[in-house]
Protein backbone atom coordinates (compact mmCIF):
# COMPACT_ATOMS: atom_id res chain seq x y z
CA UNK A 1 0.00 0.00 0.00
CA UNK A 2 1.19 3.58 -0.73
CA UNK A 3 0.67 5.78 2.10
CA UNK A 4 1.90 9.76 2.00
CA UNK A 5 2.19 11.65 4.44
CA UNK A 6 1.65 15.24 3.88
CA UNK A 7 3.91 17.73 6.20
CA UNK A 8 6.74 14.64 6.69
CA UNK A 9 8.99 16.89 7.87
CA UNK A 10 7.43 18.77 10.54
CA UNK A 11 6.46 17.24 14.28
CA UNK A 12 3.35 15.82 13.74
CA UNK A 13 4.16 14.61 10.54
CA UNK A 14 7.74 13.02 11.83
CA UNK A 15 5.40 11.17 14.79
CA UNK A 16 3.05 9.88 11.99
CA UNK A 17 6.21 8.03 10.47
CA UNK A 18 6.78 7.09 13.59
CA UNK A 19 4.08 5.86 14.41
CA UNK A 20 2.71 3.88 11.26
CA UNK A 21 6.10 2.00 11.81
CA UNK A 22 5.32 1.66 15.34
CA UNK A 23 2.42 0.16 14.30
CA UNK A 24 3.30 -2.11 11.50
CA UNK A 25 1.01 -0.66 9.08
CA UNK A 26 1.22 -2.34 6.02
CA UNK A 27 2.99 0.33 3.78
CA UNK A 28 4.80 -1.42 0.68
CA UNK A 29 6.01 2.59 -0.29
CA UNK A 30 6.36 5.54 1.71
CA UNK A 31 6.08 9.43 -0.11
CA UNK A 32 6.91 11.96 2.20
CA UNK A 33 5.39 15.37 0.99
CA UNK A 34 6.20 18.86 1.77
CA UNK A 35 6.50 22.43 0.91
CA UNK A 36 8.65 23.15 -2.16
CA UNK A 37 11.46 24.58 -0.09
CA UNK A 38 12.38 20.51 1.61
CA UNK A 39 11.51 19.26 -1.77
CA UNK A 40 14.63 16.54 -2.38
CA UNK A 41 15.15 16.31 1.41
CA UNK A 42 15.25 13.16 2.92
CA UNK A 43 13.23 11.30 5.33
CA UNK A 44 13.96 7.63 7.07
CA UNK A 45 11.31 5.15 7.13
CA UNK A 46 11.74 1.79 9.06
CA UNK A 47 15.50 1.75 7.91
CA UNK A 48 14.83 3.64 4.25
CA UNK A 49 15.56 6.78 2.99
CA UNK A 50 12.62 8.49 1.16
CA UNK A 51 12.79 11.85 -1.00
CA UNK A 52 10.53 14.41 -0.13
CA UNK A 53 8.33 15.26 -3.14
CA UNK A 54 5.35 17.92 -3.66
CA UNK A 55 1.92 17.79 -3.29
CA UNK A 56 1.10 17.52 -7.43
CA UNK A 57 3.89 14.60 -7.46
CA UNK A 58 2.50 12.78 -4.34
CA UNK A 59 -0.79 12.79 -6.41
CA UNK A 60 0.54 11.01 -9.49
CA UNK A 61 2.28 8.60 -7.08
CA UNK A 62 -1.44 7.30 -6.84
CA UNK A 63 -1.20 6.93 -2.92
CA UNK A 64 -4.34 4.83 -1.13
CA UNK A 65 -4.38 6.60 1.58
CA UNK A 66 -2.81 10.47 2.70
CA UNK A 67 -2.04 11.88 5.75
CA UNK A 68 -2.02 14.85 5.95
CA UNK A 69 -0.29 17.53 8.60
CA UNK A 70 0.36 20.39 6.86
CA UNK A 71 -1.96 22.94 8.21
CA UNK A 72 -5.30 24.20 7.58
CA UNK A 73 -4.21 26.12 4.22
CA UNK A 74 -2.60 23.36 2.82
CA UNK A 75 -5.73 20.79 3.66
CA UNK A 76 -8.12 23.04 2.21
CA UNK A 77 -6.12 23.33 -0.79
CA UNK A 78 -4.89 20.10 -1.56
CA UNK A 79 -7.46 17.61 0.24
CA UNK A 80 -9.76 18.35 -2.24
CA UNK A 81 -7.31 17.51 -4.96
CA UNK A 82 -5.92 14.04 -3.86
CA UNK A 83 -10.16 13.06 -2.49
CA UNK A 84 -10.73 13.87 -6.58
CA UNK A 85 -7.82 11.73 -7.18
CA UNK A 86 -9.51 8.79 -5.58
CA UNK A 87 -7.28 8.87 -2.36
CA UNK A 88 -8.39 8.85 1.01
CA UNK A 89 -7.35 11.77 3.38
CA UNK A 90 -7.11 12.12 6.68
CA UNK A 91 -6.80 15.62 8.03
CA UNK A 92 -5.10 16.76 11.09
CA UNK A 93 -5.96 20.20 10.70
CA UNK A 94 -9.02 22.19 11.28
CA UNK A 95 -10.19 23.03 7.67
CA UNK A 96 -12.40 20.18 7.95
CA UNK A 97 -13.60 19.33 11.21
CA UNK A 98 -16.82 21.75 11.28
CA UNK A 99 -18.06 21.01 7.59
CA UNK A 100 -20.79 19.17 7.60
CA UNK A 101 -20.45 16.83 5.33
CA UNK A 102 -17.02 15.53 6.42
CA UNK A 103 -16.78 13.27 9.25
CA UNK A 104 -14.84 14.06 12.46
CA UNK A 105 -13.84 10.87 13.63
CA UNK A 106 -11.93 9.07 16.95
CA UNK A 107 -12.27 5.46 16.13
CA UNK A 108 -13.34 4.13 19.43
CA UNK A 109 -16.09 6.59 19.85
CA UNK A 110 -17.59 7.02 15.92
CA UNK A 111 -15.74 4.99 13.53
CA UNK A 112 -18.63 3.04 12.75
CA UNK A 113 -19.92 6.36 11.05
CA UNK A 114 -17.41 5.85 8.26
CA UNK A 115 -17.98 4.35 4.69
CA UNK A 116 -16.21 3.67 1.78
CA UNK A 117 -17.59 7.52 0.39
CA UNK A 118 -15.63 9.40 3.04
CA UNK A 119 -12.49 10.79 1.25
CA UNK A 120 -11.97 13.31 3.07
CA UNK A 121 -11.73 12.69 7.05
CA UNK A 122 -11.13 15.19 9.57
CA UNK A 123 -8.67 14.24 12.52
CA UNK A 124 -10.25 16.60 15.91
CA UNK A 125 -8.29 18.65 17.96
CA UNK A 126 -5.97 17.08 20.63
CA UNK A 127 -7.76 18.16 23.40
CA UNK A 128 -11.23 16.74 22.33
CA UNK A 129 -9.94 13.55 21.61
CA UNK A 130 -8.45 12.48 25.23
CA UNK A 131 -11.49 14.01 26.76
CA UNK A 132 -14.14 12.34 24.13
CA UNK A 133 -12.51 8.98 24.60
CA UNK A 134 -12.98 9.00 28.16
CA UNK A 135 -16.46 11.16 28.09
CA UNK A 136 -18.13 8.33 25.42
CA UNK A 137 -18.59 5.26 27.79
CA UNK A 138 -19.51 7.64 30.71
CA UNK A 139 -22.31 8.98 28.20
CA UNK A 140 -23.59 5.89 27.11
CA UNK A 141 -24.11 4.92 30.73
CA UNK A 142 -25.61 7.94 32.65
CA UNK A 143 -26.39 10.26 30.02
CA UNK A 144 -24.37 13.66 29.82
CA UNK A 145 -25.58 16.91 30.52
CA UNK A 146 -22.92 19.15 30.82
CA UNK A 147 -18.92 19.42 30.90
CA UNK A 148 -16.52 22.12 32.19
CA UNK A 149 -13.23 21.62 31.48
CA UNK A 150 -10.02 23.57 32.28
CA UNK A 151 -6.80 22.71 30.13
CA UNK A 152 -3.02 21.99 30.69
CA UNK A 153 -1.61 21.74 27.07
CA UNK A 154 1.82 21.08 26.00
CA UNK A 155 4.50 23.84 24.37
CA UNK A 156 5.12 20.17 21.69
CA UNK A 157 0.80 21.40 20.73
CA UNK A 158 2.44 24.79 19.24
CA UNK A 159 5.05 23.21 17.39
CA UNK A 160 9.06 23.26 16.77
CA UNK A 161 9.09 26.82 17.66
CA UNK A 162 7.35 27.13 20.97
CA UNK A 163 10.06 23.73 22.02
CA UNK A 164 12.40 26.09 21.20
CA UNK A 165 11.57 29.23 22.78
CA UNK A 166 10.83 27.30 26.26
CA UNK A 167 14.55 25.45 25.91
CA UNK A 168 16.33 29.02 25.02
CA UNK A 169 14.44 30.58 28.12
CA UNK A 170 15.93 27.75 30.22
CA UNK A 171 19.07 28.92 29.27
CA UNK A 172 17.84 32.23 29.51
CA UNK A 173 17.84 32.99 25.90
CA UNK A 174 15.35 35.59 25.19
CA UNK A 175 16.03 36.81 22.04
CA UNK A 176 15.30 33.89 19.86
CA UNK A 177 12.48 33.16 17.90
CA UNK A 178 9.52 33.26 19.86
CA UNK A 179 5.85 31.50 19.05
CA UNK A 180 4.44 33.17 21.71
CA UNK A 181 3.38 36.41 23.15
CA UNK A 182 4.55 36.27 26.32
CA UNK A 183 7.37 34.26 28.08
CA UNK A 184 6.64 30.58 28.54
CA UNK A 185 8.96 29.21 31.20
CA UNK A 186 8.34 29.72 34.76
CA UNK A 187 4.98 30.89 33.46
CA UNK A 188 0.93 30.13 32.15
CA UNK A 189 -0.43 31.31 28.97
CA UNK A 190 -4.45 31.17 29.29
CA UNK A 191 -4.31 31.35 25.37
CA UNK A 192 -4.57 29.21 22.65
CA UNK A 193 -5.04 30.34 18.99
CA UNK A 194 -6.98 33.29 18.52
CA UNK A 195 -9.43 34.95 20.25
CA UNK A 196 -12.96 35.18 19.02
CA UNK A 197 -16.04 38.14 19.70
CA UNK A 198 -17.55 35.72 22.27
CA UNK A 199 -14.10 36.17 24.51
CA UNK A 200 -13.45 32.47 24.41
CA UNK A 201 -10.71 31.27 22.01
CA UNK A 202 -10.75 29.17 18.96
CA UNK A 203 -9.04 26.13 20.88
CA UNK A 204 -11.70 26.82 23.66
CA UNK A 205 -14.98 26.77 20.91
CA UNK A 206 -12.73 23.64 19.05
CA UNK A 207 -13.81 21.84 22.54
CA UNK A 208 -16.87 22.66 22.61
CA UNK A 209 -18.31 21.78 19.04
CA UNK A 210 -16.23 18.66 18.61
CA UNK A 211 -17.03 17.08 21.57
CA UNK A 212 -21.14 17.72 20.09
CA UNK A 213 -20.15 16.27 16.96
CA UNK A 214 -18.22 13.17 17.82
CA UNK A 215 -20.71 12.12 20.63
CA UNK A 216 -23.42 12.88 18.18
CA UNK A 217 -25.05 14.79 20.54
CA UNK A 218 -25.80 18.58 20.42
CA UNK A 219 -27.64 18.61 23.87
CA UNK A 220 -24.25 17.91 25.78
CA UNK A 221 -23.55 21.48 27.10
CA UNK A 222 -19.44 21.88 27.26
CA UNK A 223 -17.94 25.45 28.68
CA UNK A 224 -13.93 24.97 28.62
CA UNK A 225 -10.80 27.52 29.30
CA UNK A 226 -7.26 25.93 27.72
CA UNK A 227 -4.25 27.17 29.12
CA UNK A 228 -0.40 26.44 27.49
CA UNK A 229 1.72 25.37 30.50
CA UNK A 230 5.94 24.94 30.03
CA UNK A 231 6.17 21.36 29.98
CA UNK A 232 6.34 18.31 27.43
CA UNK A 233 5.34 15.00 27.04
CA UNK A 234 1.50 15.64 27.07
CA UNK A 235 -1.59 17.95 27.71
CA UNK A 236 -3.65 17.50 30.86
CA UNK A 237 -7.64 18.56 31.67
CA UNK A 238 -9.37 19.11 34.92
CA UNK A 239 -13.03 17.54 33.21
CA UNK A 240 -16.08 18.06 35.81
CA UNK A 241 -19.03 16.10 34.13
CA UNK A 242 -22.71 16.23 34.78
CA UNK A 243 -24.70 13.16 34.48
CA UNK A 244 -28.50 12.92 33.98
CA UNK A 245 -28.35 9.69 36.03
CA UNK A 246 -27.23 9.12 39.25
CA UNK A 247 -23.96 6.91 39.32
CA UNK A 248 -21.48 5.21 41.38
CA UNK A 249 -18.12 6.28 41.79
CA UNK A 250 -17.04 2.27 41.39
CA UNK A 251 -18.83 1.61 38.26
CA UNK A 252 -17.43 4.99 36.53
CA UNK A 253 -13.72 3.36 37.86
CA UNK A 254 -14.75 -0.53 36.69
CA UNK A 255 -16.20 0.97 33.52
CA UNK A 256 -13.12 2.98 32.23
CA UNK A 257 -10.86 0.59 33.07
CA UNK A 258 -12.49 -1.93 30.51
CA UNK A 259 -12.21 1.22 28.25
CA UNK A 260 -9.80 0.27 24.95
CA UNK A 261 -7.59 2.54 24.87
CA UNK A 262 -7.99 4.03 28.87
CA UNK A 263 -5.74 3.13 31.54
CA UNK A 264 -7.30 4.12 34.81
CA UNK A 265 -4.01 5.18 37.63
CA UNK A 266 -5.83 6.40 40.40
CA UNK A 267 -3.96 5.74 43.96
CA UNK A 268 -3.82 8.79 46.07
CA UNK A 269 -2.65 7.13 48.86
CA UNK A 270 0.46 6.61 47.05
CA UNK A 271 0.79 9.68 44.84
CA UNK A 272 -0.63 8.37 41.67
CA UNK A 273 -2.12 9.82 39.06
CA UNK A 274 -1.21 10.73 35.21
CA UNK A 275 1.04 13.47 34.57
CA UNK A 276 2.34 14.46 31.21
CA UNK A 277 5.52 12.90 31.53
CA UNK A 278 4.21 9.24 32.28
CA UNK A 279 2.10 9.81 29.23
CA UNK A 280 4.49 10.54 26.92
CA UNK A 281 5.62 8.42 24.10
CA UNK A 282 2.06 6.56 24.50
CA UNK A 283 -1.09 5.92 23.09
CA UNK A 284 -3.51 5.78 25.86
CA UNK A 285 -5.10 8.21 27.65
CA UNK A 286 -4.52 8.24 30.98
CA UNK A 287 -7.37 9.22 33.81
CA UNK A 288 -7.33 9.25 37.29
CA UNK A 289 -8.42 11.68 40.64
CA UNK A 290 -11.79 10.12 39.82
CA UNK A 291 -13.99 11.76 42.93
CA UNK A 292 -17.57 13.19 43.42
CA UNK A 293 -18.16 16.66 43.02
CA UNK A 294 -19.59 17.83 46.58
CA UNK A 295 -21.19 20.63 45.49
CA UNK A 296 -23.70 19.37 43.37
CA UNK A 297 -25.37 16.24 42.62
CA UNK A 298 -24.65 13.37 39.62
CA UNK A 299 -21.42 15.45 39.00
CA UNK A 300 -18.19 13.78 39.01
CA UNK A 301 -14.50 15.49 38.68
CA UNK A 302 -11.23 13.48 36.80
CA UNK A 303 -7.85 14.18 35.76
CA UNK A 304 -7.29 12.96 31.98
CA UNK A 305 -3.81 12.98 30.42
CA UNK A 306 -2.24 12.03 27.16
CA UNK A 307 0.60 12.84 24.25
CA UNK A 308 -1.19 15.40 22.20
CA UNK A 309 1.56 14.19 19.24
CA UNK A 310 0.48 10.72 19.56
CA UNK A 311 -3.26 9.97 20.49
CA UNK A 312 -3.89 13.53 20.19
CA UNK A 313 -2.68 13.64 16.83
CA UNK A 314 -0.59 11.01 14.60
CA UNK A 315 -1.61 7.60 16.50
CA UNK A 316 -5.43 9.22 15.97
CA UNK A 317 -4.84 9.84 12.71
CA UNK A 318 -3.61 5.91 11.82
CA UNK A 319 -6.41 4.43 13.89
CA UNK A 320 -8.44 5.87 11.19
CA UNK A 321 -6.33 4.86 8.15
CA UNK A 322 -6.32 1.31 10.08
CA UNK A 323 -9.97 1.08 10.30
CA UNK A 324 -10.35 1.66 6.80
CA UNK A 325 -7.90 -0.60 5.86
CA UNK A 326 -9.48 -3.52 8.28
CA UNK A 327 -12.63 -2.60 6.17
CA UNK A 328 -10.77 -3.16 3.23
CA UNK A 329 -11.73 0.37 1.96
CA UNK A 330 -8.39 1.13 1.35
Amino acid sequence: MKVAVVGATGLVGSKMLQVLAERNFPVTELIPVASEKSVGKEVTFKGKHYKVVNADTAISMKPAVALFSAGGGTSLEWAPKFAAAGITVIDNSSAWRMDPSKKLVVPEVNGKTLTPEDKIIANPNCSTIQMVIVLHPLHELYKINRVVVSTYQSVTGTGVKAVDQLMNERKGVTDGPAAYPHAIDLNVIPHIDVFLDNGYTKEEMKMVNETKKIMGDDHIAVTATTVRIPVMGGHSEAVNIEFEKEYELSEIRKTLEKTPGVIVVDDPSRNQYPMPKDAHDKDEVFVGRIRRDETQPKTVNMWIVADNLRKGAATNAVQIAEYLHQQQWI
